[in-house]
């Protein structure tokens, strides 16, 4: 997929990079797939703001996506590449050969009329789902299940992938998007090939009022805060407020919040790259 550079006709257009949308063939979503999104404007069920700078943008209908893959053996046909509001991924709709339907995260190079397919003993191409055990070395799989049977959960947005490196004692080693390399059950679901729409990183929105159309309202600075209000608050002047640190007095940068004991230590091999 590629960005287009629209012509700098108001102040808004002229440093957006814009998505080309030429890999979308559906404009409407599948209905039986779709389910109506709630917004809360960041308030609790008293009405009292729990999370700031969010509220207003446009209405959005969340699609129900099959990150499991659990139909083994049944092949299916990709009806359509679409757009998904609330993910920066593309999605492609299934029609199985059995009449069901489902919506899939698009691998990279997935196509209208192509046929896909989960299961243990097919063949590991694009859009393919297969356990980690029956995948050659070397290959690039995204949506990979961290516990059997719960569904995908590496490699899940635009242009992410991961890649197999080696299996051993019932485990495969991969090699995450972060650079982190650590084992998972090697019974774990993974679909081949990486997440549609790499160029997402590489959009520009412009203008303000596009991030506001997205639900996100204006974020001002802890520094430019009252004591009251942010531990990095006050002083005469443009004070620099110390050190970068949380609403909450949490210190932003450098300080190790990871559990000690987490259970997942002992299968990360090496951490990500600082």
């Amino acid at each position: 997929m590629a960005l287009k550079k629209l012509k700098p006709v108001t102040p808004g257009t002229r440093h957006r990079l814009a998505p080309s949308f030429e890999d979308i063939s559906a404009s409407t979503p599948e209905k039986s797939l779709v389910t109506t999104r709630k917004k809360t404007g960041g308030r609790n069920n008293n009405g009292k703001m729990t999370m700031r700078y969010i509220g207003g943008g446009h209405k959005q209908k969340i699609r129900i996506i099959d990150f499991k893959r659990d139909k083994a053996g049944v092949p299916a046909t990709v009806k359509s590449i679409e757009y998904d509001p609330t993910r920066s991924a593309r999605i492609a709709l299934l029609h199985y050969a059995d009449g069901a339907k489902a919506y899939i995260l698009a691998p990279n190079g997935l196509k209208s009329g192509q046929q896909v397919v989960a299961g243990a003993e097919v063949a590991p191409e694009v859009g393919n789902a297969l356990p980690l055990s029956k995948i050659p070395l070397g290959t690039i799989v995204h949506n990979v299940e961290l516990k059997p049977g719960k569904g995908g959960a590496i490699a899940r947005s635009a242009g992410s992938f991961v890649q197999l490196l080696a299996r051993e004692n019932g485990l495969a080693t991969l090699k995450m998007p972060s650079g982190e390399m650590r084992n998972v059950l090697e019974v774990c679901m993974a679909t081949v090939g990486a997440v549609s729409n790499a160029d997402h990183m590489n959009e520009s929105v412009g203008k303000a009022g596009r991030t506001r159309w997205k639900g996100r309202r204006p974020r001002n600075r802890g520094v430019s805060m009252n004591p009251v209000d942010h531990p990095m608050g006050g002083g005469e002047g443009r004070a620099s407020g110390g050190h970068p640190r949380s609403r909450k007095g949490l210190i932003a940068k450098g300080k190790k919040t990871r559990h000690p004991k987490k259970y997942s230590d002992r299968l990360i091999i090496s951490r990500r790259k600082k």
